[in-house]
């Protein structure tokens, strides 16, 4: 058995520190690096290429909506062909930093209100798909397990890494808890532990209201912007140990 963990990073920028990234690096094995749009300044993704290279951590985008005050988490009216410039502008800066440091992009995960629409949006995933296939072909769409844009990319040739949420509550037809519900968001670490060794060892998840749901995962995403966030990643390797959970890139997960 084996999983990819990955966390959401460098989202910090300016004299505002988002996320205590020097110490869940420590925990992961991909970092999704913030781009600058919502989250992010060159610094800070200079920085956070270079302690992922330097804990050997997989390295790769984080694209989201233009959208700082909302931290990404608002969906945005876009033009035709909008997102799928956002997508390509975002990449190709993280790419550059990636390439100063002797490394190359391992993935893409979309941010925010950009993941979730395009999870179940026709047009906004054939954006992000286009996007990644036009900048390389050859990098992983991290698209949320069960979703449209997981269908489609995989239709399309992208490799594609299927992603659960252990800190998260699900519901019973297997889409994500709204994070407005009570108990949406899970806060105590061993309880994420235990959910995360779940997931990769049975291939479910107790629903927000009880029943089993099966979802298929390669990787296991962790909120880097939660307090002690590095005590959940502990946790979570902790737990996957225990199960006899190996933890890999997704690079060396996800079929070429």
């Amino acid at each position: 058995m084996r999983i990819d963990l990955n966390c959401d990073m460098g989202e910090s920028f300016g004299a505002y520190t988002i996320g205590d990234d020097d110490r869940i690096m420590l925990w992961i094995s991909s970092a999704n690096i913030a781009c600058g749009f919502h989250g992010g300044d060159p610094r800070v993704m200079d920085h956070t290429v270079a302690m992922a290279k330097k804990h050997q951590v997989a390295v790769g985008a984080h694209p989201g909506y233009p959208d700082r005050l909302g931290f990404g988490r608002r969906r945005l009216e876009t033009f035709s062909g909008e997102i799928r410039g956002y997508m390509v502008y975002q990449m190709g800066a993280l790419a550059a930093f990636a390439r100063v440091h002797g490394i190359r992009l391992q993935h893409v995960k979309p941010h925010g209100a950009l993941y979730n629409l395009a999870a179940s949006d026709e047009r906004t995933a054939e954006e992000v798909i286009a996007a990644v296939r036009s900048f390389d072909p050859e990098v992983i769409l991290v698209t949320l397990a069960g979703s449209l844009c997981g269908e489609m990319a995989a239709e399309a040739g992208l490799r594609v890494a299927h992603e659960a949420f252990p800190d998260r509550a699900y519901q019973s037809d297997g889409q994500l808890a709204p994070r407005s519900l009570p108990g949406a968001v899970i806060r105590d670490p061993e309880v994420i532990g235990a959910r995360a060794a779940k997931l990769v060892t049975s291939g479910a998840v107790t629903s927000i209201d009880g029943q089993e749901v099966a979802i298929k995962a390669d990787t296991l995403c962790l909120h880097g912007d939660v307090p002690d966030a590095w005590k959940v990643a502990r946790a979570i390797r902790e737990g996957l140990a225990a199960a006899g959970v190996e933890v890999l890139p997704m690079s060396m997960i996800c079929g070429s």
